[in-house]
């Protein structure tokens, strides 16, 4: 389960009541789902890239030979999964003691605390861990701490990383390399990508986190498949926020020009606190009213106090008014809003229908040949 202790402000069933969230993830997506949901989210899940084994165990038992025969001075540990995934594989091929026997008098360094805890249940200790959490920085500790002509163990997490053993061989040493599972992207056909990409591209979604590198690819490339690439790069620039674990998961969006939210503390904990602090404070857009109080929260509109889900079509024409503030919106803005495009009149039809869901007379107010307004 999720740690969500350390430093979190108390819990509240209703702190993310009316936000919809977006979930990435595959592995440990339960967890995470759990903890938005408990607090009142909406969560739409569409992981956008899987980690499977390998259809075939031979290339992973054929490294863990070579390891055993090489008996190398280091091991790198990248990824929980993966030295666990590598024991039971050599646990089934026969290999388990020997497999340990040589690890046991290896340097083993881990890149972070999870990568640790599974080195550590597998009964080997480690001899250190990477500055930053990342495979660079672990690589980096190597080059840094051990002469040329070391021999250095790496287990793979999904995809091999080439510049950074590159760095390694370069560095002189010798380099042997285990893969025991690897990252697929979801497929043009997934439903889960489809659905995903659109409420992006809609903007129906106030956030969407990422646990991994992989699949912020994986969305991008989802995007592209479907032809909404430029659609989902704005939605992320300007109203929807995309929260990362930490900046190894970050790069991909900010290369592209996208800003993500993310923890000081790479952890899935203090990512699910940073996001509900985040929508709380800076997502939640409030007006007084002659009518009372008005509050936007994700697409729960409070109106004097009793809450009101809207639907896109809705929420966007109330963000827009809700935006100005009580001054004039145009029917032109109004139906650049919708929809992007100019229809006044579908934009009329909707704006009756988002009246009768505020179900308070008055509230929106028309200012003849001019557009419309909050009545503050």
């Amino acid at each position: 389960m999720v740690d969500e202790r350390a430093g979190a402000p108390a819990f509240r069933s209703d702190q993310l009541a009316g936000f919809r969230i977006g979930v990435t993830s595959d592995r440990r997506s339960a967890d995470l789902i759990d903890a938005f949901e408990r607090r009142g989210a909406s969560v739409l899940h569409a992981p956008t890239v899987h980690m499977r084994h390998a259809d075939d165990d031979a290339p992973v038992i054929a490294d863990t030979q070579r390891i055993i025969a090489a008996a190398p001075e280091v091991l790198l540990a990248t990824t929980s999964y993966g030295m666990r995934r590598w024991f039971e594989v050599a646990d089934s091929a026969g290999l388990g003691e020997d497999l340990h026997r040589v690890l046991s008098v290896t340097t083993i360094l881990v890149r972070g605390p999870k990568a640790r805890g599974a080195v550590r249940a597998a009964g080997l200790d480690d001899a250190g861990m990477s500055d930053e959490e990342t495979t660079a920085s672990l690589v980096g500790k190597v080059i840094a701490e051990f002469p040329p002509g070391t021999s250095v163990a790496v287990q793979l997490h999904g995809q091999t990383d080439e510049v950074q053993l590159r760095r390694l061989r370069d560095a002189g040493d010798h380099v042997i390399t285990v893969a025991p599972y690897t990252w697929s992207v979801a497929t043009d056909t997934d439903e889960r990508a489809s659905r995903l990409v659109d409420a992006i591209a809609g903007r129906q979604l106030d956030c969407v986190t990422f646990t991994s590198a992989p699949a912020v690819d994986g969305l991008l490339i989802a995007a592209l498949a479907r032809g909404r690439y430029s659609e989902v790069l704005e939605a992320f620039r300007e109203d929807i926020v995309a929260a990362t674990v930490g900046p190894v998961t970050s790069a991909p969006l900010v290369s592209v020009g996208i800003e993500p939210l993310q923890p000081d503390r790479f952890r899935m904990g203090a990512l699910i606190r940073q996001v509900c602090e985040h929508l709380e404070a800076r997502s939640t857009r409030r007006v007084s009213t002659r009518h009372g109080d008005i509050e936007l929260r994700g697409s729960v509109a409070v109106v004097a106090g009793t809450p009101v889900r809207l639907t896109p079509t809705s929420l966007s024409l109330f963000r827009a008014l809700v935006a100005a503030n009580g001054a004039v919106v145009s029917r032109r803005e109004l139906a650049v809003a919708l929809d992007g495009g100019c229809d006044e009149h579908a934009m009329e039809v909707s704006l009756s229908r988002l009246r009768q869901s505020l179900g308070t007379p008055g509230l929106v107010a028309t200012v003849v040949k001019r557009g419309y307004r909050l009545d503050v």
